[in-house]
């Protein structure tokens, strides 16, 4: 029996079974969920648009991501049992079992010294794919089996790897980033308030990386705080990674910064003053307005500031793409390209950009703020965290020696 060295990337689908390639045609977002599951039954009994209806339903139960990463390790799965005589669907728990240990055993090719191919949580996440795809024809899933828990227990048990955690973007990193942006002016002053955008609403709002990219201009609301008077930015979320519903609507709450040049409400005006203009007047209008842009970075701009008076296309991505020449794109930024964005700003500070990412910003904000005093429910409140243990693990790398007794020993 052959072990389980590619990565999953690399498998070929024309590798696979007729059934199986037939079942994975579509080449766009669908899902193997939807092209395995119902979808099939449906179109026997109804017409193509009551199967399309369905089908379109089946795959928003699930993220992109979710979806690409089950397709990916579905494709791997079959594969490997047309290469070993197996059946894919449904599965032996036994066929299953001895999947995960060749994988849990196989190395990278080519790496120096020799590292693991998946790590235990990418074979739990294999499993959530295999289990996903029997659900969806109605078959009970073969990971239930014990045989196949304990496997992947005992991998866990074996390996003991320790999990790898991006390190948090904390205040005066946010600087160092900030400190690197494009200049003010023409082209760059267009990537420059995006960006500063992204970082702020980002760290202040500890989003997830989806969760930024995701953001449109109906979702933020300018208010104004009415013990204080203050501008403030209410976030409204929709999907999220722990309300896939989005049946509980979440919000966070962003007030005005000290500092004009890290001030959330400031670089929302600054943005949306820059997409109203570029509505209205197009790239020479957005020229004309970043002609003296370093000399209105200086001062605090929300007071008093009204963005959805001035915006008709309230849909439009709030994070859309922007070109090196200032051209702005109706599509959003996707939750990589937040991450890339991260860790190019990283780099330019000098910083490592491989222990950085799109969670910097949301670690950095709990971190942060646990430096700053505050207490587990103000953190989880912001955070929409719903387990203290999540919050205890960005205090502790805050202040390790905060609440313990160790300071008592009298050493």
């Amino acid at each position: 029996m052959r072990p389980v060295t590619e990565r999953p990337d690399a498998v070929s689908e024309d590798r696979l079974p007729a059934a199986v390639q037939a079942a994975l045609q579509h080449r766009s977002n669908r899902s193997v969920l939807v092209d395995h599951g119902a979808v099939a039954a449906v179109r026997d009994r109804f017409d193509t648009e009551q199967a399309d209806a369905l089908s379109r339903y089946l795959e928003a139960s699930q993220s992109p991501n979710t979806l690409r990463a089950y397709r990916t390790d579905w494709i791997a799965w079959s594969a490997w049992c047309a290469t070993e005589g197996r059946q894919a669907l449904p599965a032996d728990p036994v066929d299953v079992s001895v999947y995960f240990a060749l994988a849990a055993d196989a190395r990278r090719a080519g790496s120096d010294p020799p590292k693991w191919a998946y790590s235990p949580a990418t074979l739990d996440r294999k499993a959530a794919a295999i289990a996903a795809v029997h659900a969806a024809n109605g078959l009970p899933s073969p990971t239930r089996a014990d045989v196949v828990r304990l496997t992947l227990r005992g991998i866990r048990r074996t390996r003991r790897a320790r999990q790898s955690r991006k390190r948090p973007v904390l205040l005066h990193t946010l600087e160092a980033l900030l400190a690197e942006r494009p200049d003010a002016n023409w082209p760059g002053g267009v990537t420059r308030r995006r960006d500063t955008l992204l970082l702020l609403v980002g760290f202040a709002g500890a989003l997830r990386r989806s969760e930024l990219a995701a953001l449109t201009f109906a979702d933020v609301a300018a208010e104004v705080d009415p013990a204080t008077g203050e501008p403030l930015l209410i976030v409204r979320l929709g999907v999220t990674k722990t309300d896939a519903s989005g049946t509980a609507e979440q919000q966070v709450v962003l007030p005005r910064g000290g500092r004009p040049h890290t001030c959330p409400v400031c670089a929302f005006a600054a943005w949306t003053e820059l997409i109203d203009t570029h509505r209205r007047h197009g790239q020479d209008g957005v020229r004309s307005l970043l002609a003296d842009a370093d000399a209105a970075e200086q001062v605090h701009r929300c007071h008093r500031f009204t963005p959805v008076a001035a915006l008709t296309d309230l849909a439009m991505p709030l994070l859309p793409s922007v070109n090196r020449h200032g051209g702005i794109a109706e599509k959003s930024l996707s939750g990589r390209a937040v991450s890339d964005l991260v860790k190019r700003y990283a780099l330019r500070a000098g910083l490592d950009p491989d222990l950085f990412g799109g969670h910097s910003l949301r670690a950095g904000f709990a971190t942060q703020a646990a430096l700053g005093g505050a207490g587990d429910r103000e953190i989880m409140r912001q955070g929409r965290w719903s387990n203290p243990r999540t919050v205890h693990r960005y205090i502790r790398v805050a202040n390790p020696l905060d609440d313990n007794a160790v300071t008592r020993l009298g050493l």
